[in-house]
């Protein structure tokens, strides 16, 4: 069994996400997308509303699993015997650094691949910090995020507005 893992923090998962994540259903028997808990990245969203938010946008998907793991992903991807990793990559910029970090992966377990997706050009923009700024500053990301995640940013910007404010 062709078993995949597409990693991230997902804070929050983009339609730029998803469309990686359609296409890799396809080429595998499973994807396992991994939301990585511990990470250098300070998150808006808590692990547990990120793993919501994700179940919530990919459950029209079949062959995936969302689950959360901490500590190196090679090590996680092991430990569920997975073979393969999906990065989706939005332009040559991404590019330098996924690289080393598939070729890290690779040092560090050589039966492990990692499969590059390219995005689809009306995403190639999109990134999860953009997506945030743009919700902070209360401009549209209608057709950028799904629907729960435009309603859970408004939500959290409603509410860090409101501590401000009081």
């Amino acid at each position: 069994m062709r078993v995949a893992v597409y990693p991230g923090t997902f804070d929050p998962i983009t339609n730029g996400h998803l469309d990686i994540l359609e296409r890799a259903v396809n080429l595998f028997d499973q994807v396992i997308i991994a939301i990585a808990e511990d990470n250098y990245k300070q998150t808006l969203f808590t692990l547990e509303e990120r793993r919501y938010l994700v179940e919530q946008a990919c459950k029209h998907l079949p062959r995936m699993e969302v689950r959360t793991f901490d500590g190196l992903l090679i090590d996680f991807v092991q430990s569920i015997n997975a073979n393969v990793i999906v990065r989706g990559l939005r332009a040559v910029s991404d590019f330098e650094y996924e690289m080393q970090m598939a070729m890290m992966n690779k040092k560090l377990n050589h039966n492990v691949e990692t499969i590059f997706l390219m995005s689809a050009s009306k995403y190639s923009f999109l990134s999860s910090s953009i997506i945030k700024q743009v919700a902070l500053l209360d401009g549209s990301i209608k057709g950028l995020v799904p629907v729960e995640v435009e309603e859970a940013l408004k939500g959290k910007y409603m509410l860090k507005a409101g501590t401000r404010e009081g």
